[in-house]
């Protein structure tokens, strides 16, 4: 009998078409990661609640700089955590990119402290 752990431990979510994911993930050593490809296989409720208990905020995990936000003109909404929570599950591109979850932490985005905290805490 095959039993499949759901508590995955180490997990990345990316965009393949993104440059920045491609040169992070050859970057970091990724090893043993499961990886989501975000376009191909969206995220789903349950992935975008376990992202939220780690860092207790939707708009921590909202890209502001995807083209939508932009098009759409939220910057100048008043958007609330449901109204974040929404658009990523709406629509891939407004989840910040790439997001690795390690054992108990999470790291969000592209900038370079985020991924030097996250080469540290996996090395």
């Amino acid at each position: 009998m095959v039993v499949l752990n759901e508590n995955i431990v180490k997990k990345v979510y990316f965009l393949q078409t993104c440059d920045t994911c491609r040169r992070i993930l050859k970057e970091v050593n990724i090893e043993g990661f499961e990886k989501q490809e975000i376009k191909s296989t969206p995220i789903t409720v349950t992935q975008l609640e376990q992202m939220h208990s780690y860092t207790n905020s939707y708009e921590d995990l909202f890209n502001k700089r995807a083209k939508l936000y932009r098009e759409m003109d939220l910057k100048n909404q008043n958007l609330t955590e449901q109204d974040y929570k929404q658009y990523i599950l709406e629509e891939y591109t407004f989840l910040k990119r790439p997001v690795f979850i390690t054992d108990d932490k999470i790291f969000v985005g592209n900038s370079k402290k985020t991924i030097e905290n996250l080469k540290n805490h996996i090395s």
